[in-house]
């Protein structure tokens, strides 16, 4: 025995700063995190492993770069809601027995089950003791145990359990590649990964029910959504609920409403948004402010038509890959004669490059246009201005050389962050959307045209300084973006801005120019909108300020509020000197009180209330009260003018 020698295979493990360490083949993550320090171990949720997220408890088998996720991270939280959705199942099916399970993601605020409980649907009564079942649950400390099983085996245990709806979830997967997951008495199929056990679940409140057809297909059965939230500790749920009361408040339907703003019809359609005068006031304001900006920047405007021939969009691959989200096509009395209501403007742009010769002198040109477009989003998905059928995108398409793609690129960087600083948006992350590597069928172009595409983002990226995340499968099917995911006032994340770059429309619609070699290249394409679409943006930017908008954005500065008829002509000579300096606003001339003018308009959010009586008409002044700063005393008219137009 004394000269046996054994031998054990080592594997390098990288972490984030470089650092290289050796360890024992089969290592977990939690391994090494106890290695490094015993504080590490008791906060690390979960770990990526050469990109991949997953269990702590997962053997590490070759060479890795490894990064641990606690509660701060991103992943970190997305593995513990995930975690938490299974633990929301195990109460479910334990109080209500034969309930049978969708699917249970994570999602950006907590997490959700699809349901189907049969004949006694969850109602919101049954909600307090379901809490109370997952706090008992979490407190067993159960591991989350990870199991591979084979196909057969899986379908054995899902048709003996009669669930059909994890029997449709199997179907579309490979043999090999099923694993289950177990807490305490709960199985579930999925992929993970999981945090250790329930162990650090401590606080728990359900926020919602909702129905939702199984797998959005509204001809399939609904189910009960049910929406949760957890935390590690109560004091952070009770912060978020603080906040999630806030954002109700917010709500930008709620003050798109009370603000006269915009509106929906059943008689015109679900998901078709309708702007009253003062949102439409609203709207062209930030619409002129791009449409200046972008002249100064050498965009040329053009109008497209609402819809396009089918043939077009078979062109540019729309057809192929976006004709399921498109409304039916609209046939026409010719024979064979198709179109369809327009989803895209690029294809439309690419017309208008190619109508005639192009030299490589002109390059680039820059096609900028207000398009409305359309989608069918299933009406389950449908949400205020955020997510609509019919929008307006804040649309431009640059034709360049690929010399001229890199500054081209910086520039339109340079317009979406001067955009979103100017509204407020001052907090982003950029996020580089790339294809799935392991899904190119769901794209259109060559291995050589994406590499060089993404490549071109990454760089520019990195060049600009950005804060950016990368995030594979995210990418349009023709081409990488870079999309920027602002922060708002209440810390919460929206997708607004996009620019992408394209080597894919150019090869389809056969564009090119003349080069100073007299032979004929193609040129590169770059998609933009820094605003999104106006309707989700509009949205997103109610909620930010709370319906308070920038003073030179606010469709009604101010309003004049006489304390009783007798002073109403001069409040209307107050207003015509106020608007003959530019200024917007209106007189309040309704037979109230002024207590009940002043509160009225104040819910309105107008910025400034210019209260006039007796006092005010003998001296040719207005008494001021700003909103949420209350009484500024009172100044002459040409005094509030300068003092508005220095604010904006």
């Amino acid at each position: 025995m004394a000269g046996l020698k054994y031998s054990f295979s080592m594997i390098n493990i990288t972490f984030p700063d470089g650092n290289v360490r050796q360890y024992a083949v089969g290592t977990t993550a939690l391994d090494i995190a106890k290695s490094i320090s015993e504080g590490l171990a008791r906060n690390v949720l979960a770990a990526s492993v050469n990109g991949e997220v997953r269990d702590l408890s997962r053997p590490i088998d070759s060479d890795a770069h490894v990064m641990f996720h606690k509660w701060e991270d991103k992943e970190g939280k997305q593995t513990f809601w995930h975690s938490s959705a299974h633990l929301l199942a195990e109460a479910i099916e334990a109080l209500h027995p034969g309930t049978k399970f969708g699917i249970g993601p994570a999602i950006e605020n907590g997490f959700y089950y699809d349901i189907d409980s049969g004949d006694k649907p969850l109602t919101f009564a049954d909600l307090p003791a379901i809490e109370q079942k997952m706090l008992e649950l979490a407190r067993q400390k159960s591991e989350y145990k990870r199991t591979e099983v084979s196909k057969a085996d899986a379908v054995k245990f899902f048709t003996e359990k009669g669930d059909e709806y994890k029997l449709e979830l199997i179907e579309g997967l490979q043999d090999g590649q099923i694993t289950f997951y177990q807490q305490g008495n709960f199985i579930d199929l999925c992929k993970g990964p999981h945090i250790p056990s329930t162990e650090p679940v401590k606080a728990v409140k359900i926020l919602n029910l909702a129905g939702a057809y199984w797998r959005g297909d509204e001809k399939r059965k609904q189910l009960t959504r049910v929406y949760a939230i957890t935390f590690p500790k109560q004091k952070e749920l009770d912060e978020y609920l603080v906040l999630l009361e806030e954002a109700k408040k917010r709500d930008h339907r709620k003050l798109g409403a009370e603000l006269e703003l915009f509106m929906f019809s059943e008689k015109v359609g679900a998901g078709l948004p309708i702007w009253l005068p003062k949102g439409t006031a609203l709207r062209k304001r930030l619409e002129d402010f791009l449409k200046k900006e972008q002249i100064k920047r050498g965009y040329t405007p053009v109008i497209t038509p609402h819809i396009g021939h089918k043939n077009l969009y078979v062109t540019s691959g729309h057809w192929e890959k976006y004709g399921e989200d498109a409304f039916r096509p609209i046939l026409t009395p010719n024979k064979d004669e198709v179109f369809l209501l327009k989803p895209m403007n690029c294809p439309h742009h690419c017309e208008v490059f190619g109508h005639r010769p192009r030299s490589y002198r002109e390059l680039p040109v820059r096609i900028a246009e207000f398009g409305t477009v359309y989608r069918y989003e299933q009406s389950g998905e449908l949400h205020g201005l955020t997510r609509v059928r019919g929008f307006t995108q804040d649309d431009a398409h640059i034709f360049c050389t690929e010399d001229q793609l890199k500054d081209e690129f910086l520039a339109v960087l340079d317009l979406t962050r001067f955009v979103l600083a100017k509204l407020g948006f001052e907090k982003f992350t950029a996020q580089i959307s790339l294809r799935d590597p392991e899904n190119k069928s769901k794209y259109v172009g060559t291995d050589e045209n994406w590499a060089k595409a993404e490549q071109a983002i990454i760089d520019a990226a990195a060049e600009a300084g950005l804060n950016t995340v990368t995030e594979l499968g995210e990418a349009a099917f023709y081409g990488p973006k870079l999309d920027f995911m602002v922060k708002d006032a209440l810390g919460r994340s929206w997708q607004l801005g996009t620019i992408q770059v394209d080597y894919n429309l150019p090869i389809r619609f056969d564009l090119t120019y003349v080069g100073a070699d007299n032979q004929p290249h193609r040129p590169v394409m770059i998609h933009r909108a820094p605003f999104g679409s106006m309707e989700r943006f509009t949205g997103v930017l109610i909620e930010h300020c709370a319906g308070k908008f920038p003073l030179w954005l606010t469709p009604e500065q101010f309003a004049i509020l006489p304390v009783s008829d007798k002073f109403v002509e001069y409040s209307y000579r107050v207003k015509q000197a106020l608007e003959a300096e530019d200024l917007r606003g209106f007189v309040d001339d309704r037979n109230e009180t002024i207590g009940r003018k002043i509160r009225d308009n104040e819910l309105k959010r107008i910025p400034y209330l210019l209260i006039v009586g007796e006092k005010e008409a003998e001296a040719g002044t207005v008494s001021v009260r700003k909103q949420g700063e209350g009484d500024q005393g009172a100044v002459s008219i040409s005094a509030f003018a300068d003092l508005l137009k220095a604010a904006l």
